[in-house]
This record gives structure tokens, sequence and C-alpha cells, in this order.
């Protein structure tokens, strides 16, 4: 791991021309990194297609994680209709969506998410929430799961842009009031990562779905991880 954060390291700053410099915050996304909510998500926007007659597959869902839902129902609407849905169409059918993934109950802690967070709490780093999720549900178990490691947040309502643009890694490196070589973003979708990678930040990529090996290398990733504990094991190595 060592070798592999050594090299990573000298990568970020061929691309980006920073050199990683003492690291001040930590920026979690949210589904499939702090909760092991994609699955229900992915089930949730099909049952919402299937009961206003879009034609979807429930693994495409996969692939717009950290997208925002309008965005997600706008790439179902040019492809069905040709056009785009208009804001109060996207809010219904975001509205249907978040209440089939609201009666699934509450999803579960990732494995080595809360130590991985701790960690982080541990050595003094401002911890900050940048999620493409608008889903109340979900957002309302933060303090509930982690204390108050995320006031800071960017969420869905606070972007006009979502993932894969910069501008959500952007909005939570400027409420950290911090630098992009000073912070670390930890994603585990491609949207997402290629998302912090393009604001300039040093990404740990970790593979918590179904990805295959170098999915999130190839997104943009400077590390890539299978597993949240590994992701602790970097984050300790570089902030060590």
């Amino acid at each position: 791991m060592k070798d592999l954060i050594a090299l990573a390291k000298n990568n970020y700053t061929r691309r980006t021309g920073h050199t990683l410099d003492e690291i001040q915050a930590v920026l979690f996304d949210m589904d499939g990194i702090l909760y092991d909510s994609m699955p229900g998500h992915a089930r949730a926007w099909k049952m919402m297609c299937d009961s206003v007659g879009i034609e979807a597959d429930e693994n495409e869902f996969f692939a717009y994680e950290g997208r925002t839902g309008a965005d997600t129902i706008n790439i179902l609407y040019q492809r069905q209709y040709h056009h785009a849905a208009d804001a109060e169409t996207c809010k219904r059918l975001y509205d249907i969506k978040a209440d089939f993934f609201k009666s699934f109950g509450e999803p579960k802690l990732m494995p080595g998410a809360k130590d991985t967070v701790d960690l982080a709490l541990n050595k003094n780093l401002e911890c900050v929430l940048v999620t493409g999720s608008g889903q109340a549900s979900i957002l309302s178990k933060l303090n509930a799961d982690f204390g108050d490691a995320f006031s800071l947040r960017v969420t869905a309502h606070d972007v006009k842009r979502g993932k894969p643009d910069p501008e959500p890694y952007l909005t939570g490196i400027n409420k950290a009031n911090t630098h992009p070589s000073q912070a670390i973003a930890i994603d585990n979708a491609p949207l997402g990562v290629e998302s912090a990678s393009k604001a300039g930040i040093f990404t740990i990529g970790v593979i918590t779905g179904p990805l295959k090996h170098g999915a999130l290398l190839a997104a943009g990733a400077d590390i890539e991880v299978n597993s949240m504990a590994e992701c602790r094991l970097c984050l300790a190595l570089l902030t060590r």
C-alpha cells in the first residue's frame, strides 16, 4: 500500500501541478461510501419508471450514481420522449422514487465507513459530505450515525451542475475553506471520481458496487481500493 500511495501522490502532482500538502479536509460521497444504499436506489428508480411507463433497466442506475435526480430523469426522458422533463415533472417523479426508496427501510452503514470518518475526526480533519442525492430519508440519518461530523454538506440542492462536473467537489472545498491540494476526496462512482479529479483533489476511488477493477482509475482516481476498510488504511497513510 505504501508504494501505491507514493506512486499515486506522484501521479497527482503530474496531473495537477500541485504537491499534496498538509491535509485539512476529507470529502465523502454518501451512497456507496457511507451507506450501502445504491442497490435500494437502483430498485427505487426502476419501480418509479415502471409506475409511470418509462422503459429502464435496474442496473443502468448504477452508472448514473452521483448525478442529481433531475439529471437522471432527463436522461430517461430524452431517451423515451426526445425532450427534457420540466421542473414540475422532475419533482413529481423524484418524489415517487424517494417514496419507494423510503419504503425499503433504513440502509445499513457501509462496512468500514464509520472507522474511516472517525479516523478523519481524530486527526482533526474537516469532514464534508459531497453527494448528488437529495434523498431526505437518508440525509436525515447522518446525525444519528455520524454525530456532527457532517455539518458541512453539499447535496443536489446546493449545485447547478451535478457530478461529473467539478462543481460539487469545488463547492465542498469552498465550504471547508481550503485548497484542493489540502484535501482528499472519497467516492465510489465513476461520475463522482471524475468530478473530484476535475476539481484538482487527490481522489480515492472505492469499489463498493458492480464495477470492474480499474474502472475508477480510468475515471480519474489517483488510487483505487476495494473496500472502505482499505480506504481507511489509505487515508491513515496519506495523513500520517
